[in-house]
């Protein structure tokens, strides 16, 4: 029952934006720690953002002033906005939600930068 459904990838050419979204279903989203995850071909999945239940962040090194996570508990949906975009932000986007032993991501949606 539980549904993590992203939206939004593509392809982009580098330095340009994307916004990904992850619309949530089956629980009580809005207690829920959500996030961001990718993983590139030969790739461990990584760490990207996540927001916490009161609204703080966090991002990985790598993303960090050029990427925002944003969540509006009124549509169970998270938001990804990808700006500057680089070649190396190539991967699949995985929402994540963070909810101990029923902790899950969604099937992913494919980020390609490239001209």
């Amino acid at each position: 029952q539980v549904q993590l459904v992203e939206s939004g990838g593509g392809l982009v050419q580098p330095g340009g934006s994307l916004r990904l979204s992850c619309a949530a279903s089956g629980f009580v989203f809005s207690i829920n720690t959500m996030g961001w995850y990718r993983q590139a071909p030969g790739n461990a999945r990584e760490f990207v953002a996540s927001v916490t239940s009161g609204g703080g962040t966090n991002y990985a090194d790598s993303v960090k002033g050029r990427f925002t996570i944003s969540r509006d508990n009124t549509k169970s949906t998270v938001y990804l906005q990808m700006n500057s975009l680089s070649p190396e932000d190539s991967a699949v986007y995985y929402c994540y939600r963070g909810a101990g032993p029923l902790s899950r991501w969604g099937q992913g949606t494919q980020v390609t930068v490239s001209s």
